[in-house]
């Protein structure tokens, strides 16, 4: 399973690596931008805010990990759009980007993000170079397919997935380690990143 895992970075490092940079970009962008997006971004911010103020969106483990994985899950299945999940990764990082540049305060913000966002990132980072993956896959299955010249149409789909299913299974697996990575960035979140911050803060008087 390790073999399979390492294979599945080596061979899709290109959509690995677009999906990094891609999220680099918005992120840096959202920052320097924020005054630019304050009218569209900020009253999302603001809606937020209000919900947990009001208790009406709760931080804890279940409700972090649940959103989260609702938007890597999303942003996996479509991938048989291909720019979709591309879309949804730019605009998680204009976000981000935004959000730590309103705050005015980048230290402190940081360190609210940092030991949670070390996961959470590469985690949005690695479901989008899934979806791409599997796109690649449903594009080579349907490109076996019409090359096929097999008259029984059960045999020409197995034929046509036989050639092609590495794709899926490598997009299954870098989608399984986000999961793992979301988890964990959700248990953070929920029980470590403010004892961590105060913690410091504490330090540095």
């Amino acid at each position: 399973m390790l073999n399979e895992i390492k294979r599945s970075f080596a061979e899709n490092k290109i959509a690995i690596i677009i999906s990094v940079a891609i999220l680099g970009i918005s992120l840096i962008l959202g920052y320097c931008l924020e005054g630019y997006l304050y009218s569209y971004l900020n009253p999302v911010v603001e809606e937020l805010t209000k919900k947990v103020q009001s208790g009406a969106l709760k931080i804890t483990f279940q409700d972090i990990f649940l959103n989260n994985l609702r938007v890597i899950c999303v942003m996996f299945v479509f991938g048989i759009i291909f720019c979709f999940s591309a879309v949804m990764l730019a605009f998680n990082g204009f976000f981000v980007g935004y959000y730590v540049g309103s705050t005015h305060d980048l230290f402190t913000v940081l360190m609210y993000i940092i030991p949670h966002g070390i996961f959470e990132l590469p985690s949005c980072a690695l479901a989008c170079a899934a979806s791409f993956v599997l796109f690649n896959f449903i594009y080579k299955f349907i490109k076996a397919l019409l090359k096929d010249t097999n008259d029984n149409v059960s045999d020409l789909i197995r034929s046509s997935y036989d050639k092609t299913d590495d794709k899926l299974k490598q997009a299954v697996i870098l989608f399984i380690v986000s999961v793992i990575l979301m988890i964990i960035a959700g248990v953070i979140e929920a029980y470590f990143t403010v004892p961590i911050a105060q913690f410091i803060f504490s330090i540095l008087g």
